[in-house]
């Protein structure tokens, strides 16, 4: 599913009184706020620059301004001292998560050369063209106030590293946002029985995510099975063998058969415009559906690694956490716990069904499997690792009546798996293994969570507080 480029507005603040005291003082800050500009540009976003505001008038305008553009996300920059009514307005009518700037255009002033400016007329110049941090209290104050949110980045303008890899999380937080926000979700069959911890409400997923809900059924999928040309059949085991490391034991009738429905669930996801998919079916003895879904194993793997991930058992809340990671470029495989190894200090983890086999450590194996444990049907299956390296898990918590993130960053770890047709890793933790499970399971996460490559807790945490949810960090 394409999603349009990410809107940031940018602003700089100015006082409209200094620009004929102080010569020079509006184009040098214009030129910073340029340069923000060009620090924030980067594929997928489009940022709407305003310039300086510098009077409340010129607020009210870009607040306009703002809407009409529909951006998703705001940055002001603060160059100058400026009145907190140049700011108030462009935020309350752009209506949208605001970070502020404290950037300063140096990472100090250069006390000599000011000092030999010898006019006071330019040496105040000098200095507000720095004092960007004086009027961020005001600012707060005044957001507070207004009962606006806002995320302050502190730093200067060029060779900070630090100030703008915070910078760069908030906007890769802000493009999940708005990309789960415009997400279509496709549930298919119903609920696994008896996981209570599973269960979610879908009315809440829609209303803090934005995500659109598509209920679908197992008959289309089976319907959309019955006329893939065997042509189309060909073409995709062609291409099982090329992404999977398909094992001698696999039956060619069982390839076959998951080849059909992963041409058919490819045609469903586009029919349906999906983004990402929960799905499970108990069978009733309507063969053909058990035969759908007794095939879905490699194409859900394949629409994952595409970036429509698929989550199994109908968990809608790990079907939002693995987009989520998907979308931040991590992966996000469905896993919950396996096994504890004390002797080793890990934990490991993995599932049955579809994964992510393009965050997979190596190929990804397809077996065999003569029962899908406690699920309907044979055939065939994927086992893989998640790449060696560091991982982050997310979990999309739902109690009372709200939801939330929960995530940890750890390392996957080489070692031996159990080799059953399934995803499994091992996964190393800085506080252990035994604290660990401890520290994550007082929170009451359900127990499937998504896995990704790398850590991206800190865009996890960015991510909450652009949408409100509670982000806790398991350490």
């Amino acid at each position: 599913m394409e999603y349009p480029p990410l809107r940031v507005g940018l602003f700089g603040i100015g006082l409209d009184a200094y620009w004929p005291q102080f010569s020079g003082l509006r184009e040098r800050l214009e030129g910073c706020v340029a340069s923000v500009a060009r620090k924030l540009a980067r594929p997928g976003v489009e940022v709407v620059n305003l310039g300086l505001v510098d009077n409340p008038e010129r607020a009210q305008a870009a607040g306009r301004e703002f809407r009409r553009e529909d951006v998703d996300l705001i940055f002001l920059h603060v160059t100058t001292y400026a009145l907190s009514s140049t700011v108030l307005p462009v935020v309350q009518r752009a209506r949208v998560p605001v970070i502020v700037l404290n950037i300063a255009p140096a990472a100090a002033i250069d006390y000599a050369a000011f000092s030999r400016l010898g006019d006071r007329t330019r040496m105040t110049g000098e200095w507000l063209a720095h004092c960007s941090a004086c009027p961020v209290p005001e600012i707060a104050n005044v957001f507070k106030r207004a009962g606006i949110g806002f995320h302050e980045v502190t730093g200067v303008l060029d060779s900070d590293p630090v100030c703008w890899s915070e910078v760069d999380a908030w906007v890769d937080a802000a493009r999940v946002a708005a990309a789960m926000g415009r997400n279509r979700l496709g549930l298919m069959g119903h609920a696994y029985g008896g996981m209570l911890d599973i269960e979610s409400d879908a009315t809440l997923q829609a209303v803090t995510f934005g995500t659109h809900i598509e209920h679908l059924e197992v008959d289309e999928l089976s319907g959309l099975r019955r006329g893939v040309p065997a042509g189309a059949v060909a073409g995709r085991l062609a291409e099982f063998r090329e992404v999977f490391d398909i094992q001698p034991d696999c039956a060619r009738e069982d390839l076959e058969d998951a080849a059909r429905t992963s041409v058919a669930l490819d045609r469903m996801v586009a029919d349906h415009r999906l983004g990402s998919l929960a799905y499970f079916y108990n069978g009733t003895g309507v063969a053909e559906n058990e035969a759908t879904v007794a095939s879905i194993i490699l194409g859900c793997s394949l629409l994952t690694a595409r970036g429509v991930p698929v989550a199994g058992e109908y968990e809608v809340k790990n079907a939002q956490a693995m987009k989520i990671m998907d979308l931040l470029g991590a992966g996000g495989s469905f896993t919950e716990y396996y096994a504890m190894d004390f002797r080793d200090d890990v934990v490991l983890m993995g599932h049955d069904g579809p994964g992510h086999i393009a965050i997979a450590q190596g190929r990804t194996k397809v077996r065999p499997l003569g029962l899908y444990h406690g699920k309907v049907g044979r055939g065939v299956s994927v086992e893989m690792a998640v790449r060696h390296g560091p991982v982050t898990l997310l979990s999309v918590v739902e109690s009372g009546g709200k939801l939330a993130l929960l995530c940890a960053e750890a390392e996957s770890v080489a070692g031996p798996i159990m080799e059953i047709g399934n995803t499994n890793s091992r996964y190393r933790f800085a506080c252990g293994a035994r604290d660990f499970v401890h520290r994550w399971n007082s929170h009451g996460p359900a127990h499937h969570c998504a896995v990704g490559v790398g850590h991206v807790a800190d865009r996890i945490d960015k991510l909450g507080r652009l949408l409100g949810l509670e982000t806790t960090r398991v350490t």
